[in-house]
């Protein structure tokens, strides 16, 4: 199992957005493509070296530009529900969050503007484990409100919005 990546805050010391060149673009298109390609290919398809290409690849790993993962399917894992949950809180949104992302089921926290502060995504074995999943969720004590939006079918996911 992994360590989900941390939570961006406001206040974090980060660096500006990354300037990328027109190479480092090319590249992250290539693995948007195929995340298995392979390096070699990659560099005859932008024009340098594997070598200079795997160079390339660690520091945008490094600086968190991009991250090379296996997105799974979930209904052929097992998983046949899925869901949205929108959250209404009080108080610090940020300590709601924190304990909405300590829960294992719950694969996406984001806070939001709107009627709802918070909207996360759960992958349940069942209708049964959602129930379960809401319940850790309104035990939370400054969790006011929640309301569940339950996946009939997915119609569209993609990862390739690319480096624009």
């Amino acid at each position: 199992m992994t360590t989900p990546p941390k939570v961006r805050r406001e206040n974090d010391a980060r660096p500006g957005p990354v300037v990328l060149d027109e190479i480092s673009k090319q590249i992250i298109e290539q693995l948007q493509t195929d995340g298995r390609k392979p390096y070699a290919a990659i560099g005859k398809a932008v024009g340098l070296s594997e070598a200079a290409v795997r160079q390339r690849v660690q520091r945008l790993l490094d600086a968190g530009v991009m991250q090379i993962v296996a997105v799974t399917d979930p209904l052929t894992l097992g998983f046949p529900r899925q869901a949205m949950i929108g959250i209404k809180c009080e108080g610090d949104l940020e300590t709601v969050a924190d304990e909405l992302s300590a829960i294992a089921e719950i694969d996406y926290v984001v806070l939001t503007a709107g009627s709802l502060d918070i909207m996360v995504e759960v992958v349940c074995e069942s209708d049964l484990h959602l129930l379960e999943i809401l319940g850790k969720i309104r035990a939370i004590p400054t969790v006011r409100a929640t309301e569940t939006f339950v996946y009939l079918k997915l119609h569209k996911q993609t990862y390739s919005w690319g480096t624009r």
